[in-house]
């Protein structure tokens, strides 16, 4: 594959999704260095995005699946028995991600005769998941090279996907966008040599803008799914203790997931209404204009009982962007980006005063929120740059093009 023919298939879940504007920025930048991209959504989605159509899965083409598997069966009898073995002896964690994985299959049932021609010159699964299934097995169909992205999601949640050895062990490289979870491929073995650190990024920064001052009441945002690896409840009780003690800020929490109701209900039973908003999911715009709004975001995250947990949110990089001091638990995720007293602070999650006293600190310190803010702007400067992260993706896919030629 040359730079100049070769085209890269990306295999998403769902894309475009409104909460992971951090892949479309990815795509966007990928196409400004000139690579020629085809875009798959397996679970809604499609359209298109920034001119280019996202071909969304047709699941009645599923049905097609009763003549395929059996003539697959002759035709692949390794593969087939390899695919049967593996439902049959892989207990996976929840039925969800038994289903991603049937899906990812049957989308490479569906469509591996259209892969063929089209010829696509490498595939990347952005996804541990049904994309990276689906990129296997049209591997194991088409010998298409492929590539495999894997997130914090397919690591941990209930174990982390059953089948995630086989994906990456016929994976060219594996990209990840955390140390944390480059570690943790490392110590279960998993892509010796292939594993990739590779941050998201911005298209542009945006203007820093001035210290907001006086900060009183303190402006307060949090970005996140409403799902229990964010630590909501326990952020919101949070709340209830800077109230009763007569510390005056404001609260935003942005986001939508099965734990607004619940959190709704605290926020009433707690009467902190005139301190603390639910917004619900904002159009990422409006992300922002909360970003310029807010003088810190909190970030509460924890290990959920399911085992999953956050790598490194986007939005952490994109507050610290703007200006916006971020406070964080000491996930190994955030820490990657947020050194305690230097680009951030970092509290745990059950100190209740050490979070009344770094908030305090934010908002009377104008000299340790000048130098919070800029060292945050630097390692953004320094690490979260689309075109620059995407032209290293971009190599990677070229280099082991040529490798496996």
């Amino acid at each position: 594959m040359t730079r100049e023919s070769g085209t890269v298939a990306y295999l998403f879940t769902t894309f475009p999704k409104t909460s992971e504007t951090f892949l479309q920025r990815e795509v966007r930048a990928v196409r400004k260095l000139g690579v020629d991209v085809r875009l798959f959504s397996f679970w809604g989605g499609g359209g298109s995005f920034d001119g280019v159509p996202v071909a969304s899965f047709n699941k009645w083409r599923l049905a097609t699946l009763l003549w395929i598997i059996p003539w697959a069966a002759v035709r692949y009898p390794r593969v087939f028995w390899t695919l049967v073995r593996g439902v049959l002896t892989r207990r996976p964690g929840s039925p969800l991600t038994l289903l991603e994985n049937l899906l990812g299959a049957g989308f490479a049932g569906v469509h591996y005769r259209e892969f063929r021609r089209a010829g696509y010159g490498w595939i990347h699964a952005v996804w541990g998941g049904a994309p990276a299934t689906a990129a296997w097995i049209l591997y194991r169909l088409n010998c298409h090279p492929y590539s495999v992205g894997v997130h914090a999601y397919d690591l941990y949640e209930h174990g982390g996907d059953p089948w995630l050895a086989e994906k990456i062990a016929a994976a060219r490289f594996v990209h990840t966008s955390t140390q944390m979870a480059a570690t943790t491929l490392r110590e279960r073995g998993l892509g010796a040599g292939k594993v990739h650190v590779i941050r998201r990024g911005l298209d542009s920064l945006p203007a820093r803008r001035a210290l907001r001052t006086p900060r009183r009441p303190l402006r307060i945002v949090c970005v996140a799914r409403l799902v229990e690896k964010k630590g909501l409840p326990d952020q919101v009780a949070l709340y209830r203790r800077l109230r009763d003690r007569g510390f005056p800020f404001e609260a935003r929490i942005i986001g939508d997931g099965p734990l607004r109701d619940r959190l709704s209900e605290q926020v009433e039973s707690s009467a902190l209404q005139r301190q603390v908003q639910l917004p619900g999911q904002v159009p990422h715009e409006q992300v922002w204009s909360a970003l310029e709004w807010a003088d810190v975001l909190v970030h509460t995250g924890i290990v959920a009982a399911s085992g999953d947990r956050d790598g490194l949110p986007n939005v952490i990089p994109e507050a610290m962007s703007a200006g916006v001091v971020v406070v964080t638990t000491p996930q190994p995720g955030p820490l990657e980006a947020i050194a305690d007293g230097e680009t951030g602070l970092v509290v745990a999650l059950a100190d209740g005063k050490g979070w009344e006293a770094a908030l305090c600190r934010i908002a009377e310190d104008d000299a340790l929120a000048e130098r919070l803010r800029s060292g945050a702007r630097t390692w953004v400067e320094t690490h979260f740059d689309a075109r620059r992260n995407a032209a290293s993706l971009v190599a990677l896919y070229f280099d082991s093009a040529r490798r496996g030629a």
